[in-house]
């Protein structure tokens, strides 16, 4: 597609069967871009190329509060209040505070005996836990976790393409975003009656302040609530990714364990080789023209990033996994104003469980008794399964 038809009239993802994030208008139309500086301009370009439709899509199981579906002047305020929370400087305190503790004593202690796991497993689980532990929910309520997890996950299902599917899916989406909300609007009232603010996501968001205005506690809880499915599917999949690459070239992972200033590296280059989110869907807000295709405003514009990130034009050897190559953007977490707010807490999250995986199992390999993992999906990739062992 990049090669012949780089931009094409229609709905392609939606031709493979992937749900429409946009909800379901008759007669609006999609164009689908593959080239990665048509995906950046369009990405970059917030005013031209709109996010409110998402608000009427996804956003439905979100009361339409959500950051993804915001445009202009709403959107950029709310970023900008909500910016400094999510910044290193901020997110590297969590690191050893929280996150390492979590993943070594609760994960990987347990497990290194074993000799064996399906890594799948602690790769759905952790972000979770994390994500959990960081909004500032107590540590010990395990039951309350497993919840807010199942929560998530019918949240994320909402959306569906047949008929017969969607309503069911819809009603427990529905039914899991006002419990979400709920427990985490309960949580935020207690921090903030508590008074003793401390450095957890609530406490910090209960602090945020832009031209003098602070979030009330509707407006963290709604935040909160779209944070917890999206902190785990994408990391739990990119996590799957990563360490699939990673044991399926035996010389780099002894390169990795060896310097662990290569993890980072390799998260990148598996973000950028098999983003999990495949595609971003924007509107045109006017009349547009794209190569010489006319995009009339309303249309829906769907940027493949799974394209995008391999375009021979911009990526040397493009479709290689390769963690030396030079740094260059590419758009699994997003791009412009857009950009996942979340990606440092996610990046650090995964180098945090990739570390655990290398200090804790020793000589890991694939486990010959199952078959080798494969990256999959046409919506959101991943390897379904992990099965590895370890010399004990």
């Amino acid at each position: 597609m990049r090669a012949q038809t780089p931009v094409v009239e229609g709905d392609f993802m939606g031709n493979l069967g992937v749900p429409n994030i946009a909800g379901h208008e008759a007669g609006r139309k999609t164009y689908t871009l593959f080239k990665y500086n048509d995906v950046m301009a369009v990405l970059r370009d917030a005013d031209t190329y709109t996010s409110g439709f998402i608000a009427a899509g996804l956003g439905a199981f979100m009361d339409g509060l959500i950051l993804t579906g915001m445009d202009g002047e709403q959107h950029k305020k709310m970023r900008t209040l909500l910016h400094p929370v999510f910044m290193p400087k901020v997110v590297n305190t969590w690191r050893g505070s929280k996150m390492e503790p979590i993943v070594r004593e609760e994960y990987m202690k347990p497990l290194a005996p074993e000799g064996k796991a399906n890594l799948m497993d602690f790769a759905l689980h952790f972000p979770v836990r994390l994500i959990y532990s960081l909004i500032g929910f107590p540590d010990d309520e395990p039951e309350s976790i497993q919840q807010y997890a199942s929560w998530a996950l019918d949240i994320l299902a909402g959306p569906q393409v047949k008929p017969e599917d969607a309503a069911e899916a819809k009603a427990r989406a529905l039914s899991a975003s006002e419990s979400l909300y709920k427990a985490v609007r309960e949580r935020v009232a207690q921090v903030r009656a508590k008074g003793e603010l401390g450095g957890d996501l609530i406490s910090r968001l209960i602090e945020a302040e832009y031209e003098g205005k602070l979030l009330d506690d509707h407006e963290i809880a709604t935040f909160v609530r779209s944070l917890l499915p999206a902190a785990g599917e994408t990391t739990t999949r990119t996590f799957g990714t990563a360490m699939t690459l990673l044991l399926e070239r035996p010389e780099l992972l002894a390169r990795v364990r060896e310097d662990r200033n290569l993890v980072s590296s390799l998260i990148d280059e598996a973000v950028r080789y098999e983003p999990v989110a495949t595609f971003k869907v924007r509107q045109a807000a006017r009349d547009v023209e794209i190569r010489g295709v006319s995009i009339p405003k309303g249309s829906m514009v769907q940027c493949i990033v799974s394209s995008a990130n391999r375009d021979e034009e911009v990526f040397e050897r493009a479709d290689e996994f390769d963690i030396d190559r030079k740094s260059k953007p590419s758009f699994g977490f997003g791009f412009g104003p857009h950009v996942c707010i979340g990606q440092f807490i996610a990046k650090i999250e995964l180098s945090v469980a990739i570390n655990g995986v290398l200090d804790y199992m020793p000589g890991i390999r694939f486990d010959p008794d199952y078959p080798a993992p494969v990256i999959r999906g046409a919506q959101l990739r991943g390897p379904d399964s992990l099965h590895v062992v370890w010399d004990k």
